[in-house]
């Protein structure tokens, strides 16, 4: 069955992650992408505000829907979740009036997706500095998922954060694990990892939600689709993290 989820991507970082994740998805998935105006390039919370405004992300609704779409989602970790839980909610409720689609965020993508590991207890390995890391650490509170641990690495730009090959993102998931996690979340949507994560989960031993990873897995359960993907680690292999 063919079905199209539109991205709204801010900028340009790891963008060519989302044709990776439609070839291996494969089953008649399209996931066009548009590039959002990013503004200033920086993990900061005024210019991480600005980013996620309402006009940034209604500029590039049209385009989607002409490329078909039939759900939208803002494809970026840190400028929704930096709104907290109501302000992240309102963001895309007014996305999907804006779209007339349904419509979500990496944030609540994350939420969800922990939700539906079955896990309790998560550990946080991002790029973001401290204090942006640790407004996702109070979003997924709100979401009532425990956060056992939360390592910032305080990168400023998304620029930086994709140029990173896999050697830096098995790194920042390994001094991001936890013993008590039972799932380890890189949040950041500039991170390439739609080629990595076998071998990330390989190396930490237990299930990892990445940003593209569950942006895509969030566009496909706004469409009520289930596609089974092993490649794209444990949240597509259709079992839980236990």
């Amino acid at each position: 069955m063919a079905s199209t989820v539109g991205f709204l991507y801010p900028g340009h970082s790891a963008e060519d992650d989302y044709p990776r994740l439609e070839a291996l998805l494969g089953n008649g998935l399209s996931l066009p992408l548009v590039h959002t105006d990013i503004g200033e390039d920086a993990h900061r919370v005024d210019a991480l505000l600005e980013m996620g405004s309402a006009a940034r992300l209604a500029a590039g609704v049209a385009e989607l829907k002409s490329r078909g779409a039939e759900a939208v989602v803002w494809a970026c970790t840190s400028a929704s979740f930096v709104f907290g839980w109501e302000g992240a909610q309102e963001q895309v409720r007014e996305l999907s009036a804006t779209a007339g689609l349904p419509a979500s965020s990496t944030s609540f993508a994350f939420a969800h997706a922990v939700r539906a590991l079955g896990a309790e207890r998560v550990a946080i390995a991002a790029t973001y500095p401290d204090d942006v890391a640790e407004c996702f650490r109070a979003f997924l509170k709100s979401a009532g998922t425990e956060v056992v641990s939360t390592r910032g690495s305080g990168i400023i730009t998304a620029a930086e954060v994709g140029t990173w090959g896999l050697e830096k993102v098995l790194l920042l998931a390994r001094t991001g694990d936890h013993t008590d996690a039972q799932v380890v979340l890189l949040p950041d949507t500039a991170l390439h990892t739609a080629d990595h994560l076998p071998a990330i989960e390989a190396e930490l031993g237990k299930p990892v939600l990445t940003a593209n990873q569950v942006t895509a897995w969030e566009g496909l359960r706004l469409l009520d689709r289930t596609v089974l993907c092993p490649a794209l680690g444990t949240l597509f292999a259709g079992a839980p993290a236990g």
